[in-house]
């Protein structure tokens, strides 16, 4: 039954002015939709909403992610736009200038690991980017422009 059913993440917003401006500005991000209480935004074949809340978010894990080709592009034109990225050095993960190692990943996205970061929003809640591993990332592998065409 919900296995053939879309899923989408709802993310909490003290202030909905206050988020829409943030993924605006920081993200490049439009809502799609708007009603009363929300937004929704589509990100390539998914979807999540910002909804108004006087809840606060855990904000102890990552409630949002994307998954990005370049992460260091990404996280580089991010911190362009005014994102703090998270730092953390913990046992097994450790950021440098805001990018993990992440070893372990899903078969279908490599098997080997990922390279990842995390933002706050506006609101605390805990964004991340990632980007799977391939034998030639880990082996310090550029990528060109054939090998975006494959993946």
């Amino acid at each position: 039954m919900l296995e053939h059913s879309d899923v989408a993440a709802r993310l909490p917003a003290q202030d909905l002015e206050r988020a829409k401006a943030f993924y605006a500005e920081k993200l490049g991000l439009r809502p799609s939709e708007e009603r009363p209480g929300g937004l929704r935004y589509r990100c390539g074949n998914g979807w999540f909403s910002l909804f108004a809340s006087s809840g606060l978010p855990s904000g102890n894990h990552t409630q949002l992610g994307w998954e990005v080709k370049d992460i260091e592009a990404t996280v580089a034109e991010l911190r362009a736009r005014g994102v703090v990225f998270e730092e953390y050095d913990l046992p097994g993960l450790k950021t440098v200038n805001g990018i993990a190692q992440v070893d372990g990943n899903y078969p279908s996205r490599g098997g080997l690991g990922e390279r990842a970061a995390w933002f706050r929003d506006s609101e605390g809640n805990l964004l991340g980017i990632g980007q799977p591993e391939t034998t030639k990332a880990r082996l310090g592998h550029h990528w060109t422009a054939e090998d975006q065409r494959v993946l």
